[in-house]
């Protein structure tokens, strides 16, 4: 960014980490707006918090000094991000929305509404830095390791990161919230958002059950028996734990006979004995006949791949590295794990990595790194060497 006063529309999301950038931006002299997204229409229950968000962030823009307006981009959201993350799973994939919305929304509709007020640059709460080198954009990761948020930025353009600055990356979390309350910001202790994007934390199955068929199937585990039913496929990820309603069998029961059960289709299920324990996870999907595969054990080797391929890539410099040494992440808050990348086609590429990964999953997205550096990455199609079946 240019030096001297910018006029600079700033994302203000209620959060704290928005409303600090706002405060630093102004701080430095430049003439700030706030705008406010509200990108999900369906406020008929209690897991929607636009209301509350709105609420925070004009009182933020009251105390720093600064105008907010409120915006709706709820079509653009439902047409350009909603839509694919629904397709993605009706495929039996598991997409990210939040990489999705980065790209359509808060760096696509809100930065062309933004250059229709005026503005130079816009600038979100996000954990990233952005570098100019020789005439070219780099986007970097946050400072803060716990809080670095490249991943989800992956897919900004050139263009993007020209006119985007990211006031808190250069910060820890830490200093973020100390400055929030010597300023006296009323969200100074708010809890970080989660959930999905503008649409916020609320029951995932039920939520998905709204807009998604879903055909209940067998769990079986790595020998073929039925330990449970799934309610869809749709509604399952790699690597999950949580919600499968099978206990577990102790590893080294796992010969045993076990009791049966009634399921709800009128037949019956192996179910695990009250003593066992050992925790279930998801390892495969097999859509063609609809079954849910599931392992015992965090460490099974069904969970691990040792290489994948990934399709609809998009590079920040605006075409790909050159095939060699880099390292990968396969999901956000990853550590990043060493690989060879190489072109395959036309926006695709195979990475094959130096110790194997935990629980690849397609629809997910893979973003490469040269040190501190974020390249750019793409959507995974499937994990490559796998166990055999």
């Amino acid at each position: 960014m240019s030096s001297g006063a910018q006029r600079i529309v700033v994302g203000l999301s209620g959060g704290v980490d928005s409303a600090v950038s706002a405060w630093l931006l102004k701080r430095q002299g430049h003439e700030v707006v706030g705008l406010f997204m509200k990108n999900w229409e369906d406020d008929d229950d209690s897991h929607c918090t636009s209301r509350e968000d709105w609420i925070d962030a004009a009182a933020v823009a009251d105390v720093i000094g600064i105008e907010v307006e409120h915006v709706n981009f709820a079509a653009e959201y439902r047409d350009r991000v909603f839509a694919e993350f629904l397709r993605e799973h009706r495929a039996g994939r598991t997409p990210n929305p939040d990489v999705l919305c980065n790209a359509e929304i808060k760096f696509k509709a809100f930065l062309d509404h933004a250059m229709r007020l005026g503005a130079s640059h816009i600038a979100t709460g996000h954990y990233a830095r952005v570098r100019e080198r020789a005439g070219r954009f780099e986007l970097l990761k946050g400072v803060d390791p716990g809080k670095d948020q490249s991943y989800f930025l992956h897919r900004l353009t050139q263009a993007q990161l020209a006119r985007t600055v990211f006031p808190v990356g250069g910060l820890l979390k830490t200093e973020v919230r100390r400055i929030a309350a010597e300023i006296g910001l009323p969200n100074a202790r708010k809890k970080d958002s989660t959930g999905i994007c503008f649409i916020g934390e609320r029951p995932f199955r039920e939520f998905l059950s709204r807009y998604l068929a879903h055909e209940p199937g067998p769990m079986l585990d790595d020998r073929g028996r039925e330990v449970g039913r799934h309610l869809g496929l749709s509604f399952y990820t790699l690597g999950q734990r949580q919600g499968l309603g099978i206990g577990g069998i102790a590893p080294s029961r796992r010969g045993a006979p076990r009791r049966r059960a009634p399921d709800d289709a009128g037949g019956d299920v192996a179910v695990a004995d009250a003593s066992d324990h050992a925790p279930w996870y998801v390892a495969r999907k097999e859509p063609e006949r609809n079954v849910l595969r599931v392992v015992q054990g965090h460490e099974h080797p069904w969970l691990f791949s040792r290489g994948l391929v990934a399709g609809d890539a998009s590079w920040i410099a605006g075409e790909p590295p050159a095939a060699g040494r880099l390292a990968a992440k396969t999901r956000y808050r990853q550590a990043d794990a060493a690989c060879a990348f190489e072109p395959v086609g036309e926006g695709r590429f195979a990475l094959r990595f130096d110790d194997a990964q935990w629980a690849v999953t397609p629809g997910q997205s893979a973003v490469l790194y040269d040190g501190d550096v974020c390249l750019g990455g793409g959507v995974i199609d499937a994990a490559t060497d796998p166990p055999p079946r």
